[in-house]
């Protein structure tokens, strides 16, 4: 699924743009320099008539891991995600309504109409593009992506890191703890063949939340929990204190979270990159970045299906 460390923004952001396929999206230039002059006025009059009538962005969200995306205090979505979003309804003049769905659900409510778009640490792979499965078989739920953040997957152990896990073929004869349907289930998915290759059997226990999987290595069921590597520094940071967790090894597969959409809202897509590149250029993505200690994973600009 779902998040990164270590590299300074130039590097992340040049990783975003070196995947394949994507399409930049560059400000908002109109040859009579309307756009110019007022880039936030053309945008909203660029929005589907839906959410121009409405005035509401209908969110789908599984608020349920932090920094990326949790409930506060007052119980209402907090995080990255919900900061960005909010910043985005604010460039568009729109409500941002969340609609709290597992996060194995995401798509298909996001197929059936539950809301317009899916925006949950939710990785921008080809998979999830194309609307197929592990096998390959049609799922029906291809969607695009809008991409605003680059994240890593990371490794969290016990403080100390008592066996000594620094790379995935360290995890061979070892328990490993994940969400289901994330890109560490993905991940450790292939990881199972590459140990039982070597002989040394990787035991996979998943879960339906992140929160879970955490608590299966907190209790020691399970030596390692993979994830996205904002959550996983957070974890490391934050629980008991900073004396539970550690982040093991480097971080590995880097890939961008986007805003999902179904295929035939191209409308509302690039209105949504390139309120992306506002908000970037407008300086307050940085700030929202930094309150969550993930500026690692700046992007410069907004990228259309641009993951691996």
């Amino acid at each position: 699924m779902h998040h990164r460390a270590q590299s300074r923004r130039p590097t992340v952001a040049a990783l975003a743009l070196a995947t394949a396929g994507g399409l930049l999206l560059s400000g908002c230039g109109g040859g009579d320099g309307t756009a110019a002059q007022d880039p936030v006025q053309e945008l909203r009059a660029q929005l589907p008539k839906a959410q121009q009538s409405a005035k509401v962005l209908r969110i789908g969200m599984d608020v349920n891991y932090p920094p990326v995306e949790f409930r506060g205090a007052d119980g209402k979505p907090d995080g990255l995600d919900p900061d960005i979003a909010a910043a985005l309804g604010r460039i568009l003049d729109l409500r941002i309504e969340y609609v709290d769905t597992p996060f194995d659900k995401l798509l298909p409510d996001l197929h059936s109409k539950q809301y317009d778009v899916v925006m949950s640490a939710l990785s921008d792979v080809r998979q999830r593009r194309e609307g197929v499965d592990e096998t390959g078989k049609a799922t029906g739920q291809a969607v695009d992506f809008v991409d605003y953040f680059i994240a890593g997957t990371s490794m969290v152990v016990a403080k100390g890191n008592p066996k000594g896990i620094r790379t995935l073929d360290d995890l061979c004869g070892k328990t490993v703890a994940v969400q289901s349907g994330t890109t560490q289930d993905e991940i450790v998915a292939r990881q199972v063949t590459a140990c039982t290759r070597a002989g040394k059997p990787l035991t996979v226990h998943k879960f339906d939340t992140d929160a879970k999987a955490l608590a299966e290595v907190a209790a020691g069921t399970a030596q390692v929990g993979l994830n996205d590597s904002p959550v996983a520094a957070h974890a490391a940071r934050n629980t008991d204190g900073g004396n539970r967790f550690e982040v093991a090894g480097s971080q590995s597969r880097s890939n961008p979270y986007g805003i999902a959409l179904r295929k035939e809202d191209t409308e509302l897509r690039d209105v949504l990159a390139k309120a992306v590149d506002q908000l970037i250029r407008s300086g307050e993505y940085d700030k929202i970045l930094a309150k969550w200690n993930v500026t690692a994973g700046a992007a410069q600009n907004a990228v259309v299906n641009g993951g691996i």
